[in-house]
């Protein structure tokens, strides 16, 4: 009955046309067009970004923001929140407001705690920033997980639409299966929000309302529960706020990269079970397969059907198998430093210790560039002010790297 509503609710269209490509057994280039130097080292970083002045805030999941300089100079910044660190969740995303400018807003995802095991939440505060000292004020959660419950796989990722509108947050599956599918449950879908964590106008169930009642499910990840999860309870929705009002796709498993394209094509990357990393172009009312279909298969050997057996959902445009554990996903918008690679996507790896370009057609395709072996668990990668790159090392300790064009060799 419930999946019979979710084919209700959102109506699919086709699948991306032209056959998916495997990019999980490409090489790595022999060589590294750039150079990579440790500007300073922190506990389990997670995810940068950079501020008009060259600056950039820093997360570690085990909780601090950190106010860092170019050179490697450090300010905590305070009145940071409380999170549940264990495993995959603590604290994961900062993002500026597009609006930055006027009113210094910057958003921050991470895993809150609470009753069984904790919510992913998203939560938005004025950045107050001098050269000695940096503070959080007028902290507000704009949106919470409910309900909440342990596992991994939050997700972490949120992306602002270019006409700085709205924001999309991508929230992962926290390893339950199959609310995913479940259009009564945030878990497994990219949400679409207004600024102030509100749904948005235009999403496909927007102002519907009342009350729903839905099962939580047991994480257990035994070969019985792989292939039909267990209801230990229920948890009803006091309504009007139904989760669907706020769902922009549903099916995704283990979201950390989601960001526009110079074109306007929303993207995200998502990790895969045993195989089966994908890259997906995300529209509108699309049902993006998990845990329906996977080219990946549990971790406990059972099978899962694959993306051709069913054409009414949509298939990863790139995925990986094996995988490379996507780290993060961003656009290289520069003109200088790497002219040559403006409009590619950058896909930072983590189990396959690379640095990954994607070169991107601007009509919902995508094929593989290089693939460099870069030697680091890279959580982060983002375009600095002056057009290099930066990245994160998933480690404790962690570097953070500043990549430059490697200098011309002078021939004699």
């Amino acid at each position: 009955m419930r999946l019979a509503k979710a084919a209700l609710l959102f109506m699919l269209a086709p699948v991306v046309t032209g056959a998916q490509v495997n990019v999980g057994e490409q090489k790595p280039e022999d060589s590294l067009p750039f150079t990579m130097t440790t500007v300073a080292t922190f506990k389990l970083p997670w995810r940068l970004a950079f501020l008009p002045n060259g600056r950039m805030l820093i997360t570690e999941k085990p909780g601090p923001v950190w106010l860092v300089s170019q050179t490697g100079e450090k300010i905590q910044v305070e009145n940071t929140p409380k999170v549940y660190f264990q495993g995959q969740n603590g604290m994961m995303g900062v993002f500026l407001s597009p609006h930055y400018a006027t009113d210094h807003s910057i958003y921050l995802t991470y895993v809150e705690p609470g009753d069984y095991g904790g919510g992913y939440a998203l939560a938005h505060a004025r950045l107050n920033a001098t050269g000695t000292s940096a503070s959080l004020e007028n902290f507000e959660v704009l949106w919470r997980q409910v309900p909440t419950g342990k596992g991994g796989q939050a997700g972490g990722p949120i992306a602002f639409s270019p006409d700085g509108k709205y924001l999309f947050l991508a929230v992962g599956d926290r390893q339950r299966f199959t609310p995913a599918q479940d259009p009564d449950q945030p878990v497994g879908k990219i949400l679409r929000l207004k600024l102030d964590g509100k749904p948005a106008p235009g999403n496909p169930n927007f102002g519907k309302t009342g009350a729903a009642t839905i099962p939580l499910i047991d994480p257990a990840r035994d070969t019985e529960a792989a292939k039909t999860a267990k209801v230990v309870s229920t948890y009803t929705f006091p309504g009007p706020n139904l989760t669907p009002a706020e769902t922009w796709a549903i099916g995704v498993r283990t979201p950390y990269g989601l960001a526009f394209s110079p074109r306007g094509e929303l993207w995200e990357i998502e990790h895969g079970p045993a195989g089966g990393d994908e890259l997906n172009l995300i529209e509108r009312g699309k049902n993006y397969g998990w845990p329906l279909v996977s080219y990946g298969n549990n971790y406990n050997g059972v099978p899962i059907p694959k993306p051709d057996t069913r054409p009414d959902l949509m298939k990863p445009v790139l995925y990986w198998v094996p995988v490379i554990a996507p780290g993060n996903l961003m656009f290289y918008r520069g003109t200088q430093t790497f002219p040559q690679w403006k409009g590619s996507g950058f896909i930072s790896g983590l189990g396959s210790q690379t640095l990954n370009r994607i070169v991107f057609d601007g009509h919902g395709g995508a094929k593989p560039a290089e693939r460099w072996k870069v030697g680091h668990r890279m959580r982060d990668v983002e375009e600095g002010p002056d057009g290099s790159l930066w990245m994160l090392e998933d480690a404790s300790p962690g570097a953070l790297i500043h990549v430059t064009p490697k200098a011309p060799q002078v021939t004699q």
